[in-house]
C-alpha cells in the first residue's frame, strides 16, 4: 500500500514537471511569433535596393521552423504526460525520465507541423502579405 502511495506522489511530481515544460514550450512559441512579425516588418522597412525586401523571407522561414520545432516538442511532452497518467501507478519504469523523444514516432513530423492549420495560417498569411508587398513594390518601381 505504501508503494502505491509513493508512486502516486511521484506521479504528481512528474506531472508538475511535465506541465511546466509544456508551459515553457507554449511561451517559446508565443515569443517566436512576436519576433517573427517584428523582424519581417523591420526587414521590409529597410531602405536599399528593391530586391532587399526578399530578405524578409529569411526570418519568416527560420522562425516558422523554430515554432514548428517547439510545437513538435510540446506534442511529445503531451504524450509523455499521457503515459505518466496511464502507467505511473502500475510501474516505476522511466521514473522521472523527462526524455520525451521516445514518443517522436507517435507525433507528426516537424514538416507536417509547419503546415498544420495554426502555423500554416499564421506564417502563410505573413508570407502572402510579404509577396503582395513585393509585387506592389516591384510594379511601382518598375
Amino acid at each position: 500500500m505504501e508503494d502505491k502511495a509513493n508512486l502516486k506522489e511521484y506521479m504528481l511530481k512528474e506531472i508538475d514537471v511535465i506541465q511546466d515544460i509544456i508551459k515553457r514550450m507554449a511561451f517559446n512559441s508565443f515569443v517566436i511569433k512576436g519576433w517573427a512579425i517584428t523582424l519581417v516588418v523591420v526587414t521590409l522597412l529597410l531602405k536599399g535596393i528593391k530586391h532587399q525586401v526578399l530578405i524578409a523571407f529569411i526570418p519568416l522561414i527560420i522562425f516558422w521552423f523554430l515554432d514548428a520545432y517547439f510545437l513538435w516538442q510540446e506534442r511529445m511532452y503531451r504524450k509523455l504526460y499521457d503515459w505518466v497518467i496511464s502507467n505511473r501507478l502500475k510501474t516505476e519504469e522511466h521514473l522521472f525520465d523527462m526524455n520525451a523523444y521516445r514518443f517522436k514516432d507517435e507525433v507528426q513530423s516537424r514538416f507536417r507541423i509547419m503546415f498544420s492549420i495554426t502555423l500554416g495560417w499564421f506564417y502563410g498569411s505573413i508570407a502572402v502579405l510579404v509577396i503582395i508587398y513585393c509585387l506592389i513594390l516591384f510594379t511601382i518601381e518598375g
